[in-house]
């Protein structure tokens, strides 16, 4: 069983101080596998016993089979590109960037448990539900992004964004059985949670796209989507989560082809009408 798996299911028996120590390995599993009892203690903000306790609490010996076998993961993880990338100086920012990413894309991809994939489809797909997609303001572009392509593909999708009494009046309107896609990373924005578990008691179902299997973005949700976020810089990457977005509107897309391919031609017909796109040769289009 991997070490998340392990963490998952022990999720609700965890004290406070235990379960930072979980949200540290999951956020930052390097740290955890490289670094001594007393440093991830200190990155978790708590003691060291209380790290050796988790590890107990976890099934392993101890804190160094914990370490073994975070390390044997990320062994597993590792790619021909991405060991060359480290070949790189140190003080390669794009090279550091680029090692990075690569790793952020494949993490959030190979994560993806395939019974929430296909749930998560089977309700993004669904024409009958409307869908509700809410962010905090770090990811709220890919959120605008993913709100306009999925309204593309089907109708009935809103972004819920603006003042306290705009978001709620557009929460007011969902209907039972809804869907309420949901991307925040910590530090989580206290209005998201709140606007998710509003829909949620209105009987909403709720997808979860956040940084950790255990954060409070996940509870109750339908299907949950672990992103990795990890970047050389002081900024959280998004390339892991633009990629999960892509992957849920490939499949939503290849569930709903024929009416998808029907929507996509009126739209292709309208901008035709209007010349709202300029054309720079074939198959190539550009905003003016």
């Amino acid at each position: 069983m991997r070490v998340d798996e392990r963490i998952i299911r022990a999720k609700d028996e965890l004290p406070p101080a235990e379960r930072r120590v979980a949200e540290l390995v999951l956020a930052d599993s390097a740290t955890v596998a490289f670094g001594t009892v007393a440093e991830v203690a200190a990155a978790a903000r708590t003691s060291g016993p209380t790290v050796v306790r988790l590890a107990t609490r976890l099934g392993f010996a101890g804190f160094v089979a914990l370490q073994d076998a975070i390390r044997a993961e990320i062994g597993e993880r590792l790619r021909p590109a991405t060991v060359r990338i480290r070949e790189r100086p140190a003080h390669d920012a794009v090279g550091r960037t680029l090692t990075a990413d690569l790793e952020n894309v494949h993490a959030t991809l190979e994560a993806i448990e395939p019974d929430a994939y296909r749930k998560a489809i089977d309700l993004l797909a669904a024409r009958s539900r409307a869908v509700a997609v809410v962010s905090g303001d770090a990811t709220a572009g890919l959120a605008h992004l993913l709100t306009a392509d999925l309204g593309l593909l089907r109708p009935k999708v809103v972004l819920l964004e603006g003042s306290p009494v705009r978001v709620a009046r557009r929460v007011a309107h969902l209907e039972r059985g809804d869907v309420v896609l949901a991307i925040d990373l910590r530090r989580y924005e206290r209005w998201v949670l709140d606007t998710v578990a509003v829909a949620r008691g209105r009987g909403a179902r709720i997808l979860a796209v956040t940084d950790s299997a255990i954060s409070p973005l996940s509870e109750g949700a339908d299907a949950v989507f672990v992103v990795a976020a990890a970047s050389p810089g002081p900024f959280d990457s998004h390339v892991g989560t633009l990629s999960l977005g892509n992957a849920l509107l490939a499949g939503v897309a290849a569930r709903l082809r024929r009416p998808a391919t029907t929507r996509l031609d009126r739209v292709e017909d309208a901008w035709r009408a209007t010349g709202a796109l300029v054309d720079d040769g074939p198959g190539e289009r550009r905003r003016p």
